[in-house]
């Protein structure tokens, strides 16, 4: 018992020599705590090595700024017109919801802003704004504001669509601030892109500079660039191949280089192509209202100027490499339909010059469609013949047939008619771009394309 207590005395004395020994480095340290806690600046650690990351949103949100005022004053509108015509005069209930849904647009492209690198425009602008629109009517219905349903159901398609264009406005708009990593054919690459890439030749090169680096994956995939690459990934810049890059810039693969094995699917595009059939009966049965009399119209047309069958048929190289009937509208004069479309064919029947320019003469691919031979978007049907011609030339031709063609597609927005075997070529790179890329978003902007195309008659022959 005795000896507990003497330990017990001698512990405290042995804590204090220890205490005095330390006091001169303690006494320092609370000095520079004190200072730290009365004014903590982050800029002293720049010093050290830390870097400061561009704040560039406001850059970004600019082109976005249209859309964003349209929604916001459109829905304002429509959901003031739904209040007026119930006869209700509370003002200022009126004053708060609409404040809520011109500030919506705001809230819901700063979010877009965080999601701009996201390969899928289309259905990430409509998952967004639905979450922010019911968070938004949720925050109403909790702060117990007398709100109209049908005004804010009119009001969603405004902005679900106006938030659609200004993400792809933002897309168009990126202008990312690329440098090339310096690899051995760092300046074949350089040309392909463009020629005006910085080349980073130094490993103390400020990243905050730059948006995006571009590596090669071969060179920079290795223990003496793992310091730098780890560098450039805390800065903010994103790292990507440079020859993704391109692929993405130019939105066509390298033919050469392409391989099946390449093909990497996520979940979702493989239930989109599980969907696609439905959604294609699915369009034919919305538009045939629309289509049936037009057809109707266009086949006695037709009949009454040149007589004979108003369709012309021919075989096509279709999914797996099958060939299928492909229906066309015959718009040119009877027995006269052998050779290619020139500018200007004499062999056109009068006035069909105007539904090949519209598109109309393929309608009744529409049956093609319901007979499960083609799909609205996909790598356009080229005849047998053809399909003979560029395999010789190009074997990989063939991996075209990896999915159902289409009534229009990637190269027909892209690259327009091909007129030779060199040009069907050229066209591939812009097919299995298509297939390697394969989605809903993709398939939505070739549409917008292709109307964009028929409006202004680009292509049509």
């Amino acid at each position: 018992m005795v000896r507990t207590r003497t330990a017990l005395k001698h512990t405290p004395r042995n804590a204090r020599k220890k205490q005095e020994g330390g006091s001169a480095a303690r006494k320092s340290a609370g000095e520079r705590a004190d200072r730290t806690e009365s004014s903590p600046n982050l800029g002293d650690l720049l010093g050290q090595g830390a870097s400061v990351r561009r704040y560039r949103s406001l850059r970004y949100l600019k082109p976005m700024l249209p859309e964003i005022l349209v929604a916001g004053v459109l829905q304002s509108l429509a959901y003031t017109a739904f209040i007026l015509d119930a006869g209700r005069n509370d003002w200022d209930n009126l004053a708060i919801v609409c404040t809520v849904l011109f500030l919506l647009p705001v809230v819901i492209a700063l979010a877009l802003l965080g999601l701009r690198r996201q390969q899928y425009p289309f259905t990430v602008a409509v998952f967004v704004t639905l979450v922010f629109f019911n968070a938004a009517v949720a925050m109403l219905s909790a702060a117990r504001i007398p709100i109209s349903y049908k005004g804010l159901l009119c009001a969603y398609p405004i902005i679900t669509i106006a938030m659609v264009f200004a993400n792809l406005r933002l897309r168009r708009s990126l202008e990312d601030r690329v440098a090339l990593l310096q690899f051995p054919d760092v300046q074949r690459a350089s040309m392909l892109l463009g020629g005006n890439v910085v080349i980073i030749r130094d490993k103390d090169t400020d990243l905050s500079l730059f948006d995006r680096i571009l590596i090669d994956s071969e060179t920079h995939h290795h223990p003496e660039w793992s310091a730098f690459l780890t560098r450039a990934y805390m800065v903010g810049a994103e790292i990507t191949p440079w020859i993704s890059f391109l692929e993405m810039r130019r939105g066509r693969v390298d033919v050469e280089a392409f391989d099946v094995s390449h093909l990497a699917y996520s979940p979702s595009q493989i239930y989109y192509s599980k969907a696609k059939r439905v959604l294609d009966i699915f369009a034919v049965l919305v538009t045939a209202p629309l289509t049936v009399p037009l057809a109707i119209l266009i086949w006695f047309y037709i009949r009454a100027l040149d007589g004979g069958p108003a369709l012309f048929v021919q075989s096509r190289r279709g999914y797996a490499g099958r060939s299928f009937n492909m229906l066309k509208f015959r718009t040119m004069h009877h027995g006269r339909h052998t050779g290619t479309t020139r500018e200007n064919d004499d062999r056109i029947i009068r006035g069909c010059g105007f539904l090949r320019r519209l598109r109309l003469d393929e309608l009744p691919q529409l049956l093609n469609i319901w007979r499960g031979e083609m799909s609205l978007v996909g790598p356009r049907p080229v005849a047998e013949y053809v399909a003979q011609a560029s395999e010789a030339a190009e074997p990989k031709f063939i991996h075209r047939s990896l999915v159902v063609p289409g009534i229009t597609g990637w190269a027909q927005v892209n690259s327009g008619y091909a007129e030779t075997t060199r040009e069907e070529i050229d066209k591939l790179s812009y097919d299995l771009y298509y297939i390697k890329h394969l989605s809903i978003d993709l398939d939505i902007l070739i549409i917008l394309s292709t109307i964009s195309t028929v409006l202004f008659g680009r292509g049509a022959r």
